[in-house]
């Protein structure tokens, strides 16, 4: 049996075998580890694998048992394992192992998951490309020239190149959606407080939220009914019921309201052309066309990087070389003197900060933080933070007046398919703009999924994004599901030259 036969398949499939008895989760585990020494020095989905621990938990875990039990799951470097690196693909977490675990992990665990950590990502999910990564970028299966988007980019070149069975990522503006999209994989962010960030390494904390990426919507409702629910360690973790994603994929979709919207330019045409066949599809399947207006769609770009910048340098004020991770080699009278002793020993001290930040970040980092600290400070914060929150109170009403006309909205993913490395790497604003129709969903708080709908001429994978009113991921998942069934898209594979 060539590697990958068996990871190749979906979670539903592999219950099926599982329960039966036909394999065992050690025989899944060999079949991935077997794929991953092929093919991961080639994606670097992964900073590492440790087989052993691997083995371990295939051997612990039921052949039997709940919904995935038995199934290898990767996760994304920013989520805390007990034990494991959490290193978020910087440098300045080097050699930081967590003391706990996510409640996501939690959850997982309870469920039967062989967790493997760390999928690659841009560092501290800063970036669209994962070409941010300390550790080198990974590859996109369908063009190993090209990017798997970002940031949880590891993630899904993981799930689209039968690396894993399904993936954990984290999406601030499209970090879920934009990779899932690059790589023809199913990527879901759920509403802010559906599924707990406790263990998740903030980004921008009032716009993080970790979903699931795997290869059909089933399996996207599936590990999502596991990791959602009310968490009373998350402070903004919603006290809202969930309710059986996956049941829910069979009810009919005929007579939704199906809300298309005048979009920011800049999608190619052969991005248009998908969408435009999409939303077709939607109406033979009995959906209701609705033109909707999202009159601050435009800002969003500009807002989210006043917000999310502005977050980021307050998470990241933190990594300072005292409590955790890397500390750049000070000066030796360091060591014995107290830094309220002079004002030489506090230079050292102030040196020593100095140092490691700059040591430990990288460019892309540096860059947010600097974007955040100036719109933050003193004369500027009225300016731009307060400013920016009040648009992004405007975007969230534009939405929710939306939904008053429709059930779903939809829009592109991306606004183009996979770029080639280095293409954009050296234009941060051409970067930025590669999460244009991402980032609203995450500025008002919304869910939102990234689906397969179509080809370009070059065969890389587009995306299709469908969003819905706040904690409506049952409703979300029916439309896509409905959309999957009747498109031949998601059960495309990339033909990853080994």
């Amino acid at each position: 049996m060539p590697a990958g036969s068996l990871v190749s398949k979906t979670i539903h499939e592999l219950r099926a075998l599982l329960d039966a008895g036909t394999i065992s989760p050690s025989d899944l585990i060999e079949d991935l580890l077997a794929r991953i020494t092929q093919l991961n020095p080639k994606v670097n989905a992964y900073l590492e694998v440790n087989a052993q621990r691997l083995r371990q938990q295939a051997k612990a875990a039921s052949a039997r048992g709940g919904s995935l039990s038995g199934i290898p799951m990767t996760i994304k470097d920013n989520i805390c394992i007990t034990d494991e690196q959490t290193s978020c693909a910087s440098r300045i977490l080097k050699g930081f192992r967590s003391p706990y675990d996510a409640t996501v992990i939690e959850r997982l665990r309870r469920a039967g998951v062989v967790l493997i950590p760390r999928a690659n990502m841009d560092e501290f999910a800063f970036g669209s490309s994962t070409e941010n990564s300390a550790f080198g970028p990974a590859k996109n299966p369908w063009d190993l020239r090209r990017v798997p988007g970002g940031s949880s980019g590891g993630s899904a070149a993981a799930v689209a190149a039968d690396l894993a069975v399904a993936a954990l990522g984290s999406d601030t503006g499209g970090s879920i959606r934009q990779p899932a999209s690059f790589c023809g994989v199913v990527g879901l962010k759920p509403t802010y407080g559906r599924v707990s960030r406790y263990g998740l390494v903030a980004f921008a904390s009032s716009l993080d939220q970790i979903g699931p990426i795997a290869k059909d919507v089933r399996d996207a409702a599936t590990v999502l009914s596991v990791i959602a629910g009310h968490d009373p360690r998350d402070s903004t973790s919603a006290p809202v019921g969930v309710p059986d994603y996956a049941a829910s994929l069979e009810q009919p979709v005929k007579g939704l309201r199906v809300g298309i919207p005048a979009l920011p330019a800049g999608a190619s045409e052969e991005v248009k052309q998908a969408d435009h066949a999409a939303w077709k599809k939607f109406v033979d399947l009995g959906c209701e066309r609705v033109e909707i207006n999202l009159p601050n769609l435009h800002r969003s770009i500009e807002t989210y990087y006043i917000v999310a910048t502005a977050e980021a340098s307050s998470n990241l004020a933190r990594y300072d070389g005292v409590k955790y991770g890397w500390r750049a080699p000070s000066d030796s009278r360091l060591e014995t003197r107290d830094s309220r002793e002079s004002p030489e020993s506090e230079n050292q001290l102030l040196g020593m900060y100095l140092r490691t930040r700059t040591e430990g970040f990288g460019a892309e980092a540096k860059r947010r933080i600097l974007l955040g600290t100036y719109v933050l400070s003193q004369g500027y914060y009225d300016a731009y933070y307060l400013k920016g929150m009040k648009v992004r109170t405007l975007i969230k009403r534009d939405f929710d007046a939306a939904f008053e006309r429709c059930e779903v909205i939809v829009m592109p993913t991306a606004p183009t398919t996979a770029f080639r490395f280095g293409e954009k790497l050296q234009d941060p604003l051409q970067m930025y703009l590669s999460d244009v129709y991402t980032i609203s969903a995450n500025l008002a708080g919304i869910p939102a999924i990234s689906i397969p709908c179509g080809f370009s001429k070059e065969g890389l994978p587009i995306g299709l994004q469908l969003l819905a009113a706040p904690f409506k991921e049952d409703v979300l998942l029916r439309v896509a599901y409905a959309y999957e069934q009747a498109t031949p898209w998601h059960l495309k594979r990339p033909a990853v030259n080994i």
